[in-house]
């Protein structure tokens, strides 16, 4: 069954996503990132130039590349070799989850995007969804 993990009060989706991902490409997994088509064209921009250190492979899922590139970026569901991780941008849940180990679900502190974490928290709980919650601003501010 797939392991949820909600990361709330996310104060940037694109630059956390960013963190997320390398952390998750260091650790040697495998990521499918789901989010609207604009925020994935931020996303893809970000991930060449948001470390000057770290290089985090990606590619679209429908590239020739996909198979061996250990990110892909999707704003539809795909079907795709990877089933490490799952990370959602996107308000709605994606329809493919259950494919995966793990789902990430990034939830910013936005009114909207909010009310859309709720309903999707609800939705895995009603149906026995291992979750677990994160929240950003308390872990950031215990850091300092």
């Amino acid at each position: 069954m797939t392991r949820i993990d909600f990361h709330f009060n996310v104060p940037d989706k694109i630059q956390y996503g960013c963190r997320l991902l390398r952390k998750i490409q260091r650790a040697g997994q495998r990521a499918v990132v789901y989010a609207p088509p604009a925020a994935l064209a931020s996303l893809d921009s970000e991930l060449w130039s948001f470390s000057p250190l770290d290089f985090i492979a990606h590619v679209p899922a429908s590239h020739p590349l996909a198979a061996s590139t250990p990110i892909l970026l999707c704003s539809e569901p795909v079907e795709t070799a990877h089933s490490d991780v799952l990370v959602n941008l996107a308000p709605q849940m994606p329809s493919f989850f259950s494919r995966f180990e793990r789902l990430i679900e990034l939830v910013s502190a936005g009114d909207d995007d909010r009310a859309a974490g709720r309903e999707r928290w609800r939705f895995y709980k009603e149906r026995g969804y291992p979750l677990t919650s994160f929240d950003v601003t308390a872990s950031a501010q215990a850091q300092t």
